[in-house]
């Protein structure tokens, strides 16, 4: 069997694992929630990106890197579904460690925001369009990493103002002004320390996988 079979086969339990936990956690996440409304806010990215993961595992299987990555970021979003992010025991504990004046684990999902999805986007970049390795994809997936926070804001925004008071809690401002601007700041480090880290380990990825790049 040559190389290409080989990591094709040989993480395909791992990564039907990773579905399977993610599911549990979205299930568990569920079981009285703060509220359901919020929870469901928070946790449709998950209830979104699995069945579409779960669809193109054959048709266009992605590396194990960005498979746990993802399965990483499910974590962080259904737990801040169950909780609200003001509220997650988590930050309650960082908090009162460090004597803050608020709850920053919404801040470690927007890290995660910036994070994760760079990769998602490399990938996707590296095996279906004419990039290449270098300043160019490490700029626009940059751009389209900072470009979805900043559509997320809007998400946020145009829920509260449909929905009132009930978005309050998924908007989680916690009273800070500069909130919205703090949350894309913290996507837009994310992204570019994901690239900074994970690049090489990710192109090694990609290579065992056998996806031609640029093709």
């Amino acid at each position: 069997m040559n190389t290409r079979d080989d990591c094709r086969l040989s993480p395909k339990s791992a990564t039907y694992g990773l579905f399977v936990f993610t599911l549990i956690a979205l299930g568990v996440s569920a079981i009285r929630p703060h509220d359901y409304f919020t929870w469901f806010l928070e946790v449709a990215p998950v209830l979104i990106g699995l069945p579409i993961l779960i669809v193109t595992r054959r048709s266009f299987p992605l590396t194990p890197l960005l498979y746990q990555l993802l399965f990483l970021h499910s974590l962080v979003l259904v737990l801040g579904g169950h909780y609200t992010y003001a509220n997650v025991p988590l930050g309650e504990w960082v908090k009162d460690w460090f004597q803050l004046s608020r709850n920053h684990y919404d801040r470690l999902g927007h890290l995660f925001q910036g994070f994760v999805p760079a990769v998602l986007v490399r990938e996707i970049l590296l095996r279906r369009s004419p990039l290449k390795e270098g300043k160019w994809l490490f700029f626009l997936t940059t751009c389209v990493c900072l470009a979805f926070s900043a559509f997320y804001e809007l998400i946020e925004f145009t829920t509260v103002l449909l929905s009132g008071d009930k978005a309050d809690d998924f908007l989680g401002t916690q009273g800070d002004t500069w909130d919205t601007q703090k949350d894309m700041l913290l996507a837009l480090v994310g992204s570019i320390t994901s690239q900074g880290f994970l690049n090489r380990k990710h192109a090694n990825q990609l290579k065992v996988l056998g996806s031609p790049l640029n093709s």
